[in-house]
């Protein structure tokens, strides 16, 4: 019997999966910081499974960066992979390296309606494209092109280190703050995981407040308790997230509806579809009323990263 195997790789952890009947089973996540190389932690999974790594056949794996060359470098971990070397050390006959938001992007054309949020209202044109976004240990970005004669394309790309706009002066103040400790203000900075850290201390210096928060989940935390500070802090940040969301809408041309993944948000949802997101999304001058009518999802789902790697590697075997 021959596998497939499909994983989505961030920079802190390796989803991984098999992939049978179109269906994710197994599926496990393995720190990246546990292991040398992507090949070690497929083969700890497999023996997890009592599966033999000659059992290999078919390798999908969706990785946080640009992909391109025959060695791929991984954005925000320390992995290394080389096509031709990992395909000869595991024995396979079909590797496949997507970016992690082409497979997330893909994912989506798998999606039920019970793993989606609304939370703006809109009229999706089935023509045009989807946006795909979302901050977790970075902020990934990609489209999703529907083709004639029906399936999808993933427009992947690096959005996420865009820079970050500027819509007010408490934007402007805490720009300025962020320039003077990072020599590109991007997108990610603010919108991820760590980016909320360095969003809070950056507000704390702004305002001569003490930061006794220590991590991300410590101002989510304390936020969601009622600490107005902190609410304050991730207020801030979802509107940040709302402008970026609204930016990649009108560059993309994205009426087909946006897409909003990721780790962190999932983890405030009441709080964020209270915040001032939509607001700051559909700010945007004379360009307003064409958002208003792009309608927005929360993806609640647990893998879809995984599933949209399944799909590519369907795609790919289905192209020979």
């Amino acid at each position: 019997m021959t596998l497939a195997l499909v994983g989505d790789i961030g920079g802190t952890n390796a989803r991984l999966a098999l992939w049978r009947d179109s269906q994710l089973s197994a599926v496990r996540v393995l720190p990246t910081v546990d292991y040398a190389t992507p090949a070690d932690a497929i083969r700890t999974y497999l023996a997890g499974l009592n599966q033999p790594v000659e059992a290999l056949d078919s390798v999908c794996l969706a990785c946080a960066g640009p992909v391109q060359d025959d060695e791929f470098r991984f954005t925000n971990n320390h992995w290394r992979i080389s096509r031709r070397a990992f395909s000869a050390e595991l024995g396979l006959r079909h590797l496949q390296l997507v970016n992690d938001f082409a497979a997330m992007a893909l994912g989506m054309t798998r999606l039920d309606l019970a793993d989606r949020v609304v939370v703006a209202q809109g009229e999706a044109d089935p023509d045009s494209p989807c946006l795909v976004i979302g901050p977790g240990t970075g902020l990934g970005v990609a489209g999703l092109l529907p083709l004639k004669g029906g399936g999808w394309r993933a427009l992947p790309g690096e959005g996420g280190h865009v820079c970050v706009p500027v819509g007010s002066a408490r934007e402007a103040a805490l720009w300025q703050y962020l320039s003077q400790q990072v020599d590109h203000v991007e997108a990610e900075s603010v919108l991820s995981g760590r980016g909320l850290l360095t969003l809070y201390r950056a507000c704390c210096s702004l305002d001569g407040v003490e930061p006794v928060l220590q991590s991300p989940a410590e101002i989510t935390g304390a936020a969601l308790a009622g600490d107005a500070y902190a609410a304050g802090v991730l207020e801030q940040f979802c509107a940040w997230l709302g402008r970026i969301v609204g930016d990649n809408v009108l560059t993309l041309g994205a009426r087909g509806g946006v897409y909003i993944v990721g780790g962190v948000i999932p983890r405030f949802v009441d709080f964020f579809l209270a915040s001032g997101f939509l607001d700051a999304f559909r700010d945007k001058g004379r360009m307003s009323r064409f958002l208003e009518a792009v309608p927005v999802w929360l993806v609640t789902a647990d893998y879809p990263g995984l599933t949209g790697a399944g799909v590519a590697l369907e795609q790919l075997l289905e192209d020979g």
